[in-house]
């Protein structure tokens, strides 16, 4: 028994180092889990999965036809149906491009439009009600908070260039894993325009000091940064 114990740890471990070794996919936890309220298929889903795939764990950011449909099963005429619905839809779009110093072309697909629909679904599921006094606070930045917020379009509006894939993604995680609120982000993007340091890395850390010191909501903020204003950031 003992021996044929050790024989399939043995096993199980190779398994486990092989399976490590071909890599890890990275899959936004809200796609799994709000796909339906989306009005995503397990198949549109699954499509979605191995495109994301390709590109983390093969690098092949434009994977053929025939590359999907031996790891789906599907048809030709099936999957190319439903990325042109995905694309419609903006889920995926494709960028097309020659390499710098080269004349060889590429194309490629682009998720910005997922990590984008799937913050605006987390957002709006999240959105607390905002208090005149915070709606006049944040309209001084030159955004007027009408129904839907969009944190993605006041963060491009702002950076005045459209936000990255990681750019997309620390966002999505400040609300959906560090579970800030949408006032607080913008609270902290408001924070680092008038400090004249408009990048992620200033906000995120201006969130986490926040986190830190238990402030929550725009009136700790005011009481916060009225505090140590004089004193600057490092």
């Amino acid at each position: 028994m003992n021996n044929r114990f050790r024989n399939e740890a043995g096993h199980w471990a190779e398994g486990a180092a092989f399976a490590l070794e071909a890599g890890v996919v990275q899959i936004p936890y809200v796609l799994l889990r709000h796909y339906r309220n989306l009005q995503l298929s397990d198949a549109e889903v699954m499509l979605l999965i191995q495109l994301l795939a390709f590109r983390q764990a093969e690098h092949n950011e434009f994977p053929t036809l025939d590359q999907l449909m031996e790891r789906m099963g599907l048809s030709a005429e099936a999957l190319g149906k439903m990325l042109q619905k995905l694309m419609q839809e903006g889920w995926i779009s494709i960028e097309s491009g020659s390499y710098e110093q080269s004349d060889v072309q590429y194309e490629r697909y682009q998720f910005t439009g997922l990590y984008r629909k799937l913050a605006e679904h987390l957002a709006a599921e999240r959105r607390p009600a905002v208090s005149a006094e915070q709606d006049e606070d944040l309209f001084s930045l030159g955004y007027a908070l009408e129904g839907k917020r969009n944190l993605f379009t006041i963060f491009e509006r702002e950076f005045g260039r459209p936000l990255s894939p990681m750019e997309l993604e620390t966002i999505s995680g400040w609300v959906d894993q560090d579970q800030y609120s949408e006032d607080l982000i913008l609270m902290a993007l408001k924070e680092s325009v008038f400090a004249g340091k408009v990048h992620f890395r200033y906000i995120d850390r201006i969130l986490l000091e926040w986190s830190r010191n238990r402030v929550r909501n725009a009136e700790d903020v005011k009481a916060y940064t009225q505090k140590f204003r004089t004193g600057g950031r490092s």
